[in-house]
């Protein structure tokens, strides 16, 4: 049995949206929309090489503009982070100076900004780096 170029395509494009259902990166949606277009052209009869061109061209505009699009709205969101100001308190310190503190209902790791700061009493967070803490004595200001 066979079948014509465009239902290749357009089962490709079916089974990458069902993948993208599963992980939400938008990213594989972007390759599915793309293969989408190379099964229009392949049922308008556009040869194979054509095919393959538009699919490649347009995974690599949508993700293009999809960085843009997620670049913008994620700088404007670190600089408001909620968590900076908020208090914590240490409930145990290692000798490199990590902590583990008790924070959003889960243990995080944590340090001082400065070695030369107490340990003792409540601490607020400054910063986050990756998944650790970064906390002061005094309570930063929310930007």
């Amino acid at each position: 049995m066979h079948l014509e170029p465009y239902i290749y395509w357009f089962l490709l494009a079916l089974g990458l949206l069902a993948l993208e259902m599963a992980t939400g990166t938008f990213y594989i949606l972007i390759v599915s929309i793309a293969a989408g277009l190379a099964g229009i052209a392949a049922l308008l009869g556009l040869n194979l090489p054509l095919q393959i061109t538009l699919s490649a061209v347009a995974s690599i505009f949508g993700t293009v503009m999809l960085r843009r699009m997620r670049g913008t709205a994620t700088g404007k969101m670190t600089s408001q982070s909620l968590d900076i100001g908020q208090s914590v308190q240490a409930i145990s310190w290692r000798d490199d100076g990590v902590a583990r503190v008790h924070y959003r209902g889960t243990e995080w790791d944590a340090e001082l900004e400065s070695p030369c700061l107490s340990r003792d009493g409540v601490l607020y967070i400054k910063a986050i780096q990756g998944s650790k803490l970064i906390l002061t004595p005094d309570k930063p200001q929310q930007q």
